[in-house]
Formats: C-alpha cells, structure tokens, sequence
C-alpha cells in the first residue's frame, strides 16, 4: 500500500539516528559560535523566480514546484546559499557579516545511494571578505569543523574555477558553452567537451591542456605542471592564487589535510575563485562543498564577495556509522517505578534526579516488575515504605 512508503530520495529519521543527529548539530553549533559567526534560518518556501529568473538561475527540472493561492508559482528551498545571498543583499546593513545556518534543501533530480532529495544541511558563510587569507581561513575551519563532527582521515579536495574558465577563455566561448563544456568534463565526458571545443575554433595546445584537467591532481607539485599548459593571465592568476591559500594553510598547520584538484568540476557560473570538497574513503561523494561566490548577492542588487561551505549531515552521519564513530547511544541514569498510591512520591524522585541534571524514566506500570525490561544505570522502586535502590 502506498500508505507505507515514501517518495524516492527522501527517508524518515528513527531515533537512534536523530540522537546522532542531534549531537553532530550540537558539536557543530559549538565550533560555529565559538568562532564569532551568527546564526540564520531562510525561509523554506520562496517564489519560483528567485532562482529561475537571475543569472545563476538553477535548472527549473531540480526544483519542487508548487502554486501559491494567488497563482504564484512556489518552490521548496533547493539552494542554502543563494538563500543567504538573498537574504544578505536585501535585509543586512553590515559591510561584513559571518553567518551559520542548518537548514534542510530540496533537489528534485538527487535520489539513489547518499544522494538523497531532501538534504538535512550545516553551513558557514563569510560576507563581505575577500582575498587569500580569508579562503584559507574557510578552508581551516571546514577541516576543524569534520573532525569536530567525528570524522577521522578526512582530506579537503581544492581547485579553482579561474584556472578552468582561463583555459575556455581562450577559445572563444560565451559562458553557457563554458559550462556545457564543464559539465561535459565533470561527466567525465571527454569526447563531447572536445567536440564543443573544436567546434568553437579551439587551438591544439588549449585542447591539450583541457585534456591534462583530470591529471593536475595532488600536493603543491601541480602548480608547475598546471603552469607549463597555459599562458592566459587568468589561468596563471588561479595558480599563483592557490599556492598562497596552500602557503597560509601550511603555515596555520593544515598542509596534511589538503590536495588540489584543478581539474575540478564546480559550476562556472556559480563560483567566481576557490573551491572545495571534503572527502572521506567511507562515502562515495564529498561529506563538505564550499568555495567562494562573489557573484551571487548581485543578482538580488547588491555586491557582496562572499565564501563559505555547506556540511551534508547525512552523509556525515553515514562516514561516522562506517567509521564504526557514530555516538554511543544514552542509557538512562535511572528508572523509576511505583507501587499504587505512590504515583505522587515517584514523580517528586524523578524530579529530583532530573534537577541533578540526571536523566529518569518513570515507569507507567506498578509493581517491581516494570523495572524488569528497563535500560538504567539505577533502579528505583517507591512503596509506601518509601524508595529504595533494587
């Protein structure tokens, strides 16, 4: 019966994984305030055209759409950031603001393994900052922010879309063909991206260097060889950007946690510098996506450059289960049950324990034997005799 089931790509949380959820959501909100950013919550519905009618419109075919009472069409959020970027053009006064979010977004196309279509998220952005140590500094706090959510060996995978969109430049393409051509490579369709290429006049020596993309991938020795593919001046600017992000990180102590990848896949459109994917072996997709979207608030009337990353909570919680990480769950502290008449001498021992800051079931059943099947640390009967520890 279709009572019992659920649309494809969505999934109910059960308690033991709502407990689990709950403490990364905890330890996360610590290492959020503990570093001066401020907490926002977007509203989960918005009109359709806040995210089909900009520049950096988002695919009409991954929205859910529905139509208000007044004939306006509607979607479920389906993208965190812009929501902020929205919400950061039109309603904040401050030059620079850090804000933390967790908040749940709707893709319509997402569904199968960990790609789910309602995605439970926790995030960061920075407004208003631009520069090298500003990116290393996001790129910092997102490796704390893993291993403060319980992930052990986890790598943050860095690129930049400068270096991609130079070697494009080059051929001549508008933007719309640079991001066919993108998501030709990220589909790792390389024989449509050549065509598209030599179809807008590309030069043997461009196509060379898109076809090394995949290869520039490890520790600071890529910067050379990404170097030696290209003479563009914005395709070198993304190189010399990168080796002084990699400089700062070294220098704050994070170089093992690092590799570059300038070969990345990330939207053209939506990314305007550095981006970055947190990455466990345990899941076959990044836990973490950030990087730096100086574009966006433009579309809402206002330019603001802006970084900052997205966490996907249930693949967080996915690597900690894989990683045999996740939190113990609670046993209760004490249980509590009654004989009849007692039921008023129970409760006033229950909240004693509680104001002692324990945690307490009291028993719906009288008698001894409702303590039989219960998980406590203690046990506590109540007669008339008063209540004894059994």
């Amino acid at each position: 019966m279709i009572l019992k089931k659920l649309p494809t790509g969505v999934q109910d949380i059960l308690p033991r994984e709502c407990r689990a959820l709950a403490s990364v959501r905890e330890k996360l909100t610590r290492a959020f305030e503990s570093r001066g950013y401020d907490p926002v919550l977007s509203a989960a519905v918005e009109y359709y055209d806040t995210y089909a009618g900009i520049r950096n419109a988002l695919p009409q075919e991954r929205m859910f759409k529905f139509t208000d009472q007044d004939g306006k069409l509607l979607v479920l959020r389906p993208d965190a950031t812009l929501s902020i970027s929205r919400i950061a053009a039109t309603k904040l006064t401050e030059p620079e603001a850090r804000l933390y979010y967790f908040l749940d977004k709707w893709d319509a196309q997402s569904a199968g393994g960990v790609r789910t279509r309602e995605i439970f998220q926790a995030g960061i952005e920075r407004l208003g900052e631009e520069g090298a140590f500003s990116d290393a500094q996001t790129i910092a706090f997102a490796i704390d922010c893993m291993h403060e959510a319980g992930l052990a060996d986890c790598i943050l995978d860095i690129g930049h879309v400068g270096f991609m969109k130079g070697l494009l430049e080059e051929c001549g393409l508008t933007d719309a063909q640079a991001e066919e051509v993108r998501a030709s490579l990220n589909a790792k369709d390389g024989l449509n991206a050549e065509r598209l290429l030599r179809g807008s006049g590309a030069k043997e020596e461009t196509l060379a260097a898109v076809r090394a993309l995949p290869t520039l991938f490890g520790g600071k020795e890529v910067f050379a060889a990404a170097r030696a593919l290209t003479k563009n001046a914005r395709a070198l600017d993304a190189v010399a950007h990168l080796e002084e992000v990699r400089r700062i990180l070294a220098d704050m102590g994070y170089e093992d946690s690092i590799c570059f990848d300038l070969g990345t896949g990330k939207s053209l459109s939506y990314y305007s510098g550095i981006v970055f994917s947190g990455l466990v072996r345990e899941v076959g997709a990044p836990v973490l996506s950030g990087g730096r979207y100086d574009g966006l608030a433009d579309d809402f009337g206002r330019h603001i450059p802006a970084v900052g990353f997205a966490i996907g909570l249930k693949r967080v919680l996915v690597a900690l289960e894989r990683q045999r990480n996740l939190p113990a769950q609670p046993v209760c502290d004490a249980a509590i049950a009654c004989e009849e008449g007692c039921e008023g001498a129970a409760e006033r021992l229950s909240k004693q324990f509680v104001s002692e800051g324990r945690r307490v079931t009291l028993a719906a059943q009288y008698g001894r034997d409702a303590l039989a099947g219960m998980n406590a640390k203690e046990k506590w009967y109540v007669s008339k005799r008063g209540a004894e520890r059994i």
